[in-house]
């Protein structure tokens, strides 16, 4: 009886033990990420006090100021949306309301709306950042440090909008020995390799509905290149000796058809992250960016709306204005794919004002 006394003991002491170390971690985990929102806050008013874009962190890797202030933002909807963004009304604060309306809208016309925020890349990379307390674990993985959106994301899915939260795989793919660079170390953008496979996960949603299977299907020919680029942030830092990296780009060409198309079922949405790689210029390089991968995956060409701005409110009133001069704009489109920086959520200064997507008469 009491060997048995003493085995009931040992095992109660040890589940107690385990409920102990199981409330611990999460604590551990809080307190973790309070410093590395701190870290963020400090890194972030650093580079504003010295008027600097980006700050620099460690084996060259370069950080957006305003990335750096999104993170260290915490809790950005609801009541909190006035107390952290940047917006210059107070009503255009909350992003919740904009996207709800907007997704809403889409699906009473029977549009499909993917939202994609991309991650900061101080999330993704936040070992890199100087003095952040984050550390790449033995399996070569860095801890999430975005709850906020994690938290956002889910209450957006509670609401009908369907969120590709894309931290899990990038992180997932730094932590790979023969994964890919997300991010471009000298950009404030994702990497051409990240909109490769990017656009491979968009175009599994996509393909299995029925429309897709029955649309006009074209020949996809690709080539990968090498290619160096001086970022954006790089050439902020240093105007006359920018560093520079090299890239692996896919470049992409349908045959007998243009990558975009305003005919198309798919319409990619939203800022810069959906021009870099492909229009060229001061983006570097055309042919390999997010419209020219997903038209690569999908077989088909894409409809595309990108503004160099915002991607929050200016993206969506560029769609506002072609579905108004072209009133039967819409009625082909099956899919919106909506793309932006998720520190659009606080820094947009246009806000996240309700829009229609069309004309009340149309």
């Amino acid at each position: 009886m009491r060997r048995l006394t003493g085995t009931i003991l040992a095992m109660v002491l040890a589940a107690v033990a385990a409920a102990v170390a199981a409330e611990a971690w999460p604590t551990a985990q809080d307190a973790l990420i309070e410093k590395y929102r701190a870290a963020c806050a400090d890194l972030a008013a650093e580079a504003s006090k010295a008027e600097k874009i980006a700050i620099e962190g460690e084996d060259g890797w370069l950080f957006i100021g305003s990335d750096l202030r999104h993170m260290s933002a915490g809790e950005f909807w609801g009541e909190k949306a006035k107390e952290v963004s940047r917006a210059s009304r107070p009503d255009w604060a909350d992003p919740l309301a904009a996207i709800v309306h907007f997704n809403d809208q889409l699906k009473a016309l029977d549009i499909e709306l993917i939202l994609v925020p991309m991650p900061p890349k101080a999330a993704i990379y936040a070992d890199k950042l100087p003095h952040s307390r984050i550390a790449v674990d033995g399996d070569g993985r860095v801890p999430r440090v975005d709850p906020q959106h994690q938290t956002f994301y889910k209450l957006l899915g509670e609401k009908g909008v369907q969120v590709v939260d894309l931290a899990p795989l990038l992180l997932a793919e730094r932590a790979k020995k023969d994964g890919i660079q997300p991010y471009c170390k000298t950009d404030t953008h994702y990497s051409p390799a990240a909109c490769e496979m990017i656009a491979k996960l968009l175009a599994e949603k996509i393909t299995n509905q029925d429309w897709c299977a029955d649309a006009p299907k074209s020949k996809v020919k690709t080539e990968k290149r090498m290619q160096k680029i001086a970022g954006d942030l790089a050439r902020a830092m240093n105007k006359d000796k920018p560093a520079t990296e090299e890239l692996s780009f896919r470049f992409v060409e349908l045959e007998g058809a243009d990558i975009e198309s305003k005919d198309s079922p798919v319409l990619l949405l939203g800022d810069s992250h959906t021009l870099v790689f492909h229009v060229g210029g001061d983006l570097y390089t055309k042919g390999a960016g997010l419209a020219d991968q997903l038209a690569a995956e999908l077989k088909m060409p894409i409809d595309l709306l990108g503004v160099r701005g915002s991607g929050a409110t200016p993206a969506r009133i560029s769609l506002y204005r072609r579905s108004a001069g072209d009133p039967k704009y819409l009625d082909g489109k099956k899919v919106v794919v909506w793309c932006f920086t998720a520190r659009e959520f606080t820094e947009a200064v246009s806000g996240w004002r309700v829009l229609p997507v069309r004309k009340a008469s149309q």
